[in-house]
Formats: structure tokens, C-alpha cells, sequence
């Protein structure tokens, strides 16, 4: 079993308080907008960390690293990643075709601030946003998810609220 720690739009804030939400997580997924490269190496010193670039992310973030798109296998399950998204029924352009073509388990996006976790039972793939860990944007809460992937099974998903 692969426990996740799955965070967003950090913005150049990384709450002190992820370190202690990770603390038993075995890796750190990134969706997107670190802010500076300041933020993925804190996240890469604390655990192993997978990310992908977002649209204020600069020249400091390693888009070799981080790349735009980001499609993995963790144990059975098939990963994709892209900071601009959407979400079921509402797919930023190009995001259903590559969804139909790499046929993922789990698409995961950030960018929109909004948390979701919803199933496209179009698509046959689960959809993870875990809304905005930072302090820059409108959200009101500042949100992480954390969740575990055991063989083909993604389960015991949380979400955690960030306290001002």
C-alpha cells in the first residue's frame, strides 16, 4: 500500500502543518503552481515528491522535473496529472482526449481552487482536486487530500482543512 499526500497551489506558501498531514504519507504529489522553487525542495527533503508545472509556476521551477503533464503507474494504478484540468463533464481542452487515449485510473488537477473528488463514469477514471493549499486565490478554506492506493484500489481518501 502507496499512502499519498496530494496538495495544490501552494503559491509560494507551504504550511508548516503539511509536514505533520504527511507525516506517514510515503510520497507527496504536487498539482501545480509551487510559486517558487523554494516550495518543491522543502516538499522533496521531507518525502519523495511527484508534481507537475502550473501556469504561475516561472523559470526557477524544472520543467524536466515538473512537466506539464505527468503520466505514471503507482502499484496497479494509472496517474495522470495536469494542473489546468477541470473536472468531469467539464475538461480543460485536450484533457478528455488524453484521458480516452492513456485510459488512467486517476486524473489529478489543481488550478481551479475548488476541491473534488468525483468518479467519470463516462470516462471510467476517478477525479481528484485537492482544492488550494496556499494563501493567494479566493478559496475561504485551504484544503489537502490524503489517500491510500493498495494494488488496483484507491481508498481511505481524506480531506483536511488547513486552519488560517
Amino acid at each position: 500500500m502507496t499512502r499519498i499526500g496530494l496538495i495544490s497551489d501552494t503559491h509560494d506558501f507551504l504550511d508548516q502543518a503539511v509536514f505533520r498531514h504527511f507525516a506517514h504519507c510515503d510520497e507527496i504529489w504536487h498539482a501545480g503552481d509551487f510559486g517558487t522553487a523554494a516550495i518543491p525542495e522543502a516538499l522533496k527533503a521531507f518525502k519523495p515528491l511527484k508534481g507537475v508545472y502550473g501556469n504561475i509556476d516561472g523559470a526557477d521551477i524544472d520543467k524536466k522535473a515538473f512537466p506539464e503533464k505527468l503520466i505514471f503507474t503507482c502499484e496497479q494504478v494509472k496517474v495522470y496529472m495536469q494542473h489546468i484540468g477541470g473536472y468531469p463533464g467539464k475538461y480543460a481542452p485536450g484533457v478528455k482526449d488524453t484521458i480516452l487515449q492513456q485510459q488512467p485510473n486517476l486524473f489529478i488537477s489543481g488550478h481551479s481552487h475548488i476541491l473534488k473528488i468525483m468518479f467519470d463514469p463516462k470516462l471510467q477514471c476517478l477525479h481528484m482536486n485537492p482544492g488550494a493549499a496556499g494563501k493567494q486565490g479566493w478559496q475561504k478554506v485551504r484544503t489537502l487530500i490524503r489517500f491510500a492506493i493498495d494494488g488496483k484500489e484507491i481508498k481511505n481518501c481524506e480531506v483536511i482543512e488547513l486552519e488560517d
